[in-house]
């Protein structure tokens, strides 16, 4: 049985841009291929607006692929992002996936380790704090839902460039995770290791309470992964090479 587990996050798939697609079908029939499980931490599309959206021709392409995996016995695991919060039932099914609440602790080669997109974390970011709080409600994400597919997509786009606009002139820092806030979260799960993605800033952290791994980023073709095997993690580019 394979003992390798596979992380990824912050892929933002999309038709424009092609040469991260092609890389994600790559790295499905290449390194995952090898794994007894992949984790994706979020924001593998560059938005979801909600399950109807499985009828376009690139989302279908996308979660056919990664329903694939089952059927060559690869678990799949997927937590939302910021920009795919939106997954629902018949997102899960088309897929083959199992969705996971944001942060889970999860259970791997005798190491509990806590995982998140990261988002949440930032909570120097105000601003964003209250934007999350507001559009993660359930009775929000419902009225949402229920509007028609053609004003969610241009709302979405919409927030995308004000959101763009926003980052431009925020501080570097207020857009990465906050210490204290690490902090808590990891002593509040009683973890050593946390692993997230969101920031687009891949390293790892000594803690005192343990590692903080962040996730690399995925564009144009180039991306990397979190590996666990043998209970070691590590980090590789999309070609194997360490990152």
């Amino acid at each position: 049985m394979p003992s390798s587990i596979l992380f990824i996050s912050d892929l933002h798939l999309s038709p424009n841009d092609p040469a991260t697609t092609a890389a994600f079908h790559a790295f499905l029939q290449g390194p995952v291929c090898a794994a007894g499980a992949l984790y994706i931490l979020g924001d593998l599309f560059e938005f979801w607006i909600g399950d109807d959206g499985l009828n376009e021709a690139f989302n279908t392409e996308i979660v056919t692929a990664i329903a694939q995996l089952a059927s060559q016995g690869i678990k799949v695991f997927f937590l939302a992002g910021n920009r795919d919060f939106l997954p629902g039932a018949r997102f899960a099914s088309a897929a083959k996936l199992s969705i996971l609440p944001d942060p889970s602790l999860i259970h791997l080669h005798g190491q509990t380790l806590l995982i998140s997109h990261g988002d949440a974390l930032c909570t120097d970011d105000l601003a964003y704090q209250r934007f999350r709080r507001i559009v993660r409600h359930p009775l929000v994400q419902t009225l949402f839902l229920a509007l028609p597919k053609r004003w969610r997509q241009s709302q979405v786009k919409k927030l995308r460039q004000r959101s763009k606009a926003s980052n431009q002139i925020k501080r570097s820092d207020i857009m990465d995770v906050n210490p204290k806030a690490t902090e808590q979260l990891m002593a509040q799960h009683h973890v050593r290791t946390l692993i997230h993605g969101h920031t687009h800033r891949p390293a790892m952290h000594i803690l005192p309470q343990g590692q903080r791994w962040v996730l690399p980023d995925w564009y144009q073709g180039q991306g990397g992964y979190l590996k666990l095997e043998n209970n070691t993690i590590s980090m590789h580019r999309l070609d194997g090479s360490p990152f």
